[in-house]
């Protein structure tokens, strides 16, 4: 038997191989570095009894079924001609660095035919980064490929998905594990608002988290098979790969275990922020953004939007981001995407006087596109039918077809406009939309957009990138490594996105999840909110405010400003800071804390999101703070407090100075409020 093992983090992988595939043995907590490795496996082994083979079926990183493994494959091909074909690997070779490790396998049958798997373990965060490849003489069409499979403990009770609908993303989903498999497949060739590609499975000894990092769609396997073992598997959707290839791999997987839920969030936050979602310039503060599409929709008329510019300036904004209806003749959205020139009607003198006007106010300036997208009414459809992608009779999404990026000529085209923007224009920032699903789920598509975005910023790398797609989705950490940002959801119904982002946190840094302040009344809810809590909600996040400033009193415009310049007074450590989910006992009240990195100060912000059952609420008890450490605790906003609230409570006398035990395990209490209030709770250790 030989044996292998990764360290980072708090926690070791374990792998093994007796001539087969290798398995994870163990991964958790870490193990001592005089672990006897193939001890360690040894005690993992099953035993054989009445009605079963002679041998336990590996759950190796590919399971087989060649091997008899009686769950889901890791891999599924066939030959040109349709034909199975069922691969026997057998163990070949190793390559082991320092934090990372190939292991290469070869079918017994077919000696031309490659299996090679790659783990990374990243030595702060202990995530892991793994992909799996295969390589064959002969060109085979890849039914499934699944990135490298990891077991579970045999203690997992539950699994936790992330699924939603448009305006509604990251909605949590807790479900027991049980015998049998738990399917979920995204083959909408995106991400998509549906299946975020992701999944918790939480034990009592630690929590482990997955992510697949693509953004053309994944298949998810989470079972737990006959004997007891549970594994998880995460891949590309099935039959994504359109023609027979002699080569191809799998996405990276990445996963991570944690004591707890909060652990495990701090570990994916640590590294997507380290390794992923970097702005151009990072020795800048994310500015705060004003993006004018609630506010005017496709009316764009210069002097209503220099109007609209300066009153946002004024409220504290930093950049001014030009939406949708400014290019072909796109009154509405019928028409003209694909045609990204200029509209002469709207801006007779381009961009220039408008540009001018925004930095004249001390703001940068952006702009929306939607690259992949064109309408049936628009020149370039009338030139280039043979341009999109799929069937032309196909139903449309948001009255738009999909341009075909599989093409050379259609990605040429499409950098050749969007440079000619970028190159005359002092633009720093690109909101990158999506605005429908693909006819066709071809993985190839979504690589041509991760090329044609990779040259922009190759050609531009001055422009930050943000990624929405109808909100939500298309976020993953495919679509990180080129993007700085991302549009959480087109809700700005705070009370929807408070939920959202806490979700989104357990794999999310604050700082890439852009969070807007809308309209008082919702655009996609209608539901009336206070400023107080609009503006909180979004400063929580990457600030920006969307709504029409015309629309503000006075009283909600000196609001705005203070919470504003609260969120630029604190960003510089916010957007370093971890973002651990409270433990609320009370179902009313959603909150979370934010840690700086080095401990010595946070801030809670506790949503009141409906009317507590009991009298009072319960105390906001804290979490991740060093529990023998002092802090001093101050309320922001009392005056929040609800006209009924009338109690002797202490923090809305003053700071309240009490331990890091005292806060975590007991807790304190708030005034009574009504519900749409965030509490803000400032802290520093002493």
């Amino acid at each position: 038997m030989q044996t292998w093992r990764l360290d980072g983090g708090v926690s070791t992988l374990v792998l093994a191989s007796s001539g087969g595939v290798p398995e994870a043995v163990y991964w958790g907590q870490s193990l001592p570095k005089c672990e006897n490795l193939e001890m360690l496996a040894r005690a993992s082994n099953l035993d054989i009894t009445g009605g079963s083979l002679d041998i336990v079926p590996p759950l190796s990183l590919c399971p087989q079924p060649s091997d008899l493994f009686p769950g889901q494959p890791g891999l599924i091909l066939r030959h040109s001609d349709g034909t199975a074909h069922v691969p026997s690997f057998k163990f070949e070779s190793v390559d082991a660095r320092q934090g990372s490790i190939t292991l290469t396998c070869i079918d017994a049958r077919h000696k031309d035919l490659h299996l090679s798997i790659d783990i990374e373990m990243d030595a702060e965060t202990g995530v892991l980064k793994l992909q799996s490849c295969f390589k064959a003489s002969e060109a085979m069409q890849i039914v499934w490929l699944a990135a490298p499979v990891l077991a579970l403990s045999e203690q997992a009770t539950h699994t936790i998905e992330f699924a939603g609908k448009w305006c509604g993303e990251f909605q949590r989903f807790e479900n027991p594990i049980t015998p049998g498999a738990r399917l979920r497949e995204s083959v909408t060739g995106r991400s998509g608002h549906e299946t975020f590609p992701s999944l918790i499975v939480r034990s009592p000894r630690g929590c482990r988290g997955f992510h697949y990092g693509w953004s053309g769609g994944h298949r998810m396997v989470s079972a737990q098979i006959s004997d007891g073992r549970r594994y998880v598997m995460f891949g590309d959707a099935t039959n994504s790969s359109l023609v027979p290839l002699k080569e191809d791999c799998s996405k990276p997987l990445f996963a991570v275990w944690g004591g707890d839920e909060n652990a495990m969030a701090a570990s994916f936050q640590t590294y997507a922020r380290k390794t992923l979602a970097r702005p151009a310039n990072t020795s800048v503060p994310r500015p705060v953004h004003y993006n004018c599409w609630e506010a005017i929709y496709f009316n764009h008329d210069v002097d209503t939007l220099k109007d609209i510019a300066t009153r946002a300036a004024d409220l504290g904004a930093e950049r001014f981001v030009l939406d949708d209806g400014w290019f072909g003749t796109r009154d509405d959205d019928t028409s003209s995407l694909g045609d990204w020139d200029v509209d002469p009607r709207k801006f007779p003198d381009g961009f220039a006087p408008l540009i001018d006007h925004v930095k004249s106010k001390g703001m940068r300036f952006g702009i929306w596109f939607e690259p992949e997208m064109i309408n049936r009414n628009s020149e370039l459809f009338r030139a280039n039918p043979d341009w999109v992608l799929g069937d032309h009779e196909q139903p449309l999404g948001r009255n738009q077809l999909v341009l075909n990026l599989t093409m050379p000529e259609v990605r040429a085209y499409l950098q050749e406009k969007l440079s000619n923007i970028l190159a005359h224009n002092d633009i720093d920032y690109v909101k990158w939309d999506h605005n429908r699903v693909l006819p066709v789920k071809d993985s190839n598509q979504t690589a041509g957009f991760y090329d044609l975005l990779r040259d922009l910023r190759d050609e531009f790398p001055h422009v930050d990138f943000e990624s929405c797609a109808s909100g939500g989705g298309r976020i993953d950490y495919g679509v990180l490594e080129h993007c700085c940002r991302v549009w959480l959801s087109d809700s700005n119904d705070a009370l929807e996105r408070w939920k959202m982002q806490l979700s989104a946190s357990a794999f999310l840094p604050s700082e890439v999840m852009g969070a807007h302040v809308g309209p008082r009344t919702c655009h996609t809810s209608g539901r009336v909110l206070t400023m107080q809590f609009r503006a909180w909600v979004a400063a929580s996040r990457h600030m920006g405010f969307e709504m029409d400033p015309r629309e503000l009193t006075d009283e909600e415009a000196a609001i705005l400003k203070d919470v504003t310049q609260w969120y630029k007074d604190n960003r510089d450590w916010l957007h370093k800071a971890t973002v651990h989910r409270l433990p609320q006992s009370d179902p009313a009240m959603l909150g979370e804390v934010q840690l700086s990195d080095d401990g010595s100060q946070f801030v809670a912000m506790v949503a009141q999101m409906d009317v507590s059952e009991q009298v009072s609420p319960h105390r906001i008890r804290l979490c991740g703070l060093d529990p023998a450490a002092m802090y001093k605790v101050s309320l922001r906003n009392p005056e929040d407090a609800a006209r009924v609230s009338r109690g002797d409570v202490a923090l809305r006398d003053g700071p309240v100075t009490l331990s890091g035990r005292a806060l975590m395990d007991h807790g304190v209490q708030t005034p009574n409020a009504f519900p749409a209030t965030m509490w803000v709770l400032e802290g520093t250790r002493q």
